[in-house]
């Protein structure tokens, strides 16, 4: 039997605008910890050990869009054999889990599975451990297995566990009753009442979770079937299929949890400093406070403000006589709310979505397997980028056909093809890019690559490209 940990690494972290956009979601920021949410999930399973089982490299679940970050990212933290599975669009966490399970199943015929959300900060991940060991016996019994937090508060966003018969095994309970984000009202009196959060950590069988799919959602576990059956692999990643689209959207919470039968499902108290990082108030929680009860993070000057979050991107960020509000700072949009009223961030979104504009969508510094550029200045048939190129990483051999470029290096060496010329360019130099010339920038040395690109012409939308060879598959 192995250990197969699967990461849920899907959603657009909407909680969490405007650090949080939908081609660089939450799970994908590095805020409490110097790693990444995805690679502090990731990590915190080293040294997991338990008797009599293989633990696997973690199948990861996300969205298409997300594919190379995610990518680069577990290569940095040492993860290059990992599974990624790509959703074609988000379906929420229950058809996510079915297609992970399919995969697994696939590969070993059945297995344990360990469902970590990608978006939480545990502190002391030896406890988890510890409860891991402790519900693999209940998992190989065929029980789905549900992680429970002591209540510090009422907790409207949370889903709720209440406990059932005591089991002999380690300390388990039954779940007598599941509840998805029950409101505020029914929250109030369940600190100290016996009920627990949900951590929305499970241990289960592959194959259980896919009986129990198939018996209480069927449209789901047919819809990830046909999904995974259609789907596609490459050097990099599984695609899953289009079919997925039309997958219906439900947590694994609301399609199984809520529904599962007396001695199905078990909840084993978990006690390692869970937090969920998913909104601004929870993020406040997180952050270290100065004496005023105010986390701050970046160029901030703060007088006479208290238990507020006040952050910075790209801009001094000064704070007076204010208390209980958040003020986040990006460099093409504010956010500025009282705390109680930072879970209708998700009305700013609505409305971007409306008006059909992008700041829902990207920052102005847009990530990239091989770096990232950021937007200085735009107008009228021009568009000015600073461009930062990893050592040893590339763009892809390309061409554009409605726009000429011309390269300024800033600091570093560049290797630049262009058309049957390859030469370098050091600290100073430029060279320009005509239209339909075939052209790779790349970064052959030890340090950052900066560069200045000024883009000329008609159209200047990043869909005027034409890949002739990439080192990251991109089409």
């Amino acid at each position: 039997m192995n250990f197969a940990p699967v990461i849920l690494s899907g959603g657009d972290g909407v909680r969490l605008w405007p650090l949080s956009r939908e081609l660089h979601p939450k799970q994908l920021l590095s805020i409490a910890a110097k790693k990444t949410l995805l690679q502090e999930t990731a990590c915190r399973l080293d040294g997991l050990a338990l008797e009599g089982i293989a633990i696997d490299p973690p199948v990861i679940v996300c969205g298409s869009e997300s594919r190379f970050m995610v990518k680069v990212q577990m290569d940095e933290v040492g993860r290059h054999d990992c599974t990624i599975i790509l959703e074609p669009a988000g379906r929420n966490t229950a058809p996510a889990l079915t297609l992970a399970a399919l995969e697994i199943t696939a590969a070993h015929g059945d297995a344990v599975m360990g469902v970590f959300p990608a978006d939480h900060v545990i502190r002391e991940p030896h406890r988890l451990h510890q409860t891991i060991q402790r519900a693999i016996p209940l998992a190989l019994k065929g029980m789905i297995v549900a992680f429970g937090v002591e209540p510090a508060r009422a907790e409207p966003a949370f889903g709720y566990i209440k406990k059932g018969a005591a089991l002999k095994e380690h300390g388990a309970n039954e779940i007598d009753l599941f509840i998805e984000k029950p409101g505020l009202e029914r929250t109030r009196e369940w600190p100290g009442s016996g009920c627990c959060w949900n951590s929305g950590i499970y241990i289960c069988k592959a194959s259980v979770w896919l009986e129990a799919i198939r018996r209480l959602r069927p449209d789901i576990h047919e819809c990830a079937v046909k999904a995974h059956g259609e789907g596609m692999r490459d050097a990099l990643f599984f695609h899953a299929g289009e079919l997925f689209r039309e997958c219906p959207s439900e947590s694994i919470d609301r399609s199984v949890m809520e529904k599962l039968g007396g001695g199905s499902a078990a909840v084993l108290p978990l006690d390692a400093g869970w937090a969920d990082a998913g909104s601004w108030p929870a993020l406040w929680n997180l952050l270290e406070k100065d004496e005023n009860q105010n986390a701050a993070w970046g160029d901030v000057f703060a007088k006479d403000t208290r238990n507020s979050l006040l952050l910075s991107e790209t801009r001094l960020l000064a704070a007076l006589g204010l208390e209980d509000v958040i003020v986040v700072e990006t460099a093409d949009a504010v956010l500025v709310a009282k705390k109680d009223r930072a879970d209708q961030v998700r009305n700013v979104v609505k409305w971007l979505k409306e008006k059909k504009r992008k700041e829902h969508i990207s920052h102005q510094r847009v990530f990239r397997p091989w770096g990232y550029y950021q937007v200085i200045d735009a107008g009228e048939r021009y568009q000015v980028k600073r461009i930062m190129v990893k050592p040893g990483q590339s763009l892809s051999l390309q061409k554009h056909m409605r726009r000429a470029e011309h390269w300024v290096v800033v600091k570093g060496t560049a290797k630049v093809t262009c058309g049957d010329d390859v030469f370098n360019l050091a600290e100073n130099q430029s060279t320009f890019i005509p239209i339909g010339a075939m052209h790779r920038l790349e970064n052959r040395g030890a340090e950052l690559l900066e560069m200045i690109e000024v883009q000329s012409g008609a159209y200047l939308g990043e869909d005027d490209i034409i890949r002739f060879d990439d080192k990251y598959k991109r089409p």
